[in-house]
């Protein structure tokens, strides 16, 4: 099992920007398939954003050219840039090692005025 540790959530104004961080475990990071999730409360938690082992990336389509995915295989990280943030944006994010069951514990992002 593969240890994730997501940072850098927190409290932004709408319009506002945020870089997520996922840290993972283990020496094969750059065989790592890696996405982001996020779950607003009393819904499910949703598909964001995926990079593969290959640099192709695919992003949901709400938050295309607001959300950027990339990694950093040298530092085993995997960021997700947020720029013009909304407060639908609103949700716990969670890192994901694509496609299995490893899982980070979340960072909250809260996009209020």
């Amino acid at each position: 099992q593969v240890q994730l540790v997501e940072s850098g959530g927190g409290l932004v104004q709408p319009g506002g920007s945020l870089r997520l961080s996922c840290s993972a475990s283990g020496s094969r990071f750059s065989s790592y398939n890696l996405a982001w999730y996020r779950q607003a409360p009393g819904s499910q938690r949703e598909f964001v954003a995926l990079m593969t082992t290959t640099n192709r990336t695919n992003i949901k389509d709400s938050v295309k050219g607001r959300f950027t995915i990339s990694r950093d295989n040298a530092k085993n990280t995997v960021y997700m840039q947020m720029n013009n943030l909304k407060p639908e944006d609103t949700a716990v994010y969670y890192c994901n090692r694509w496609p299995t069951n490893d899982w980070g514990q979340g960072t909250q992002v809260t996009v209020s005025p």
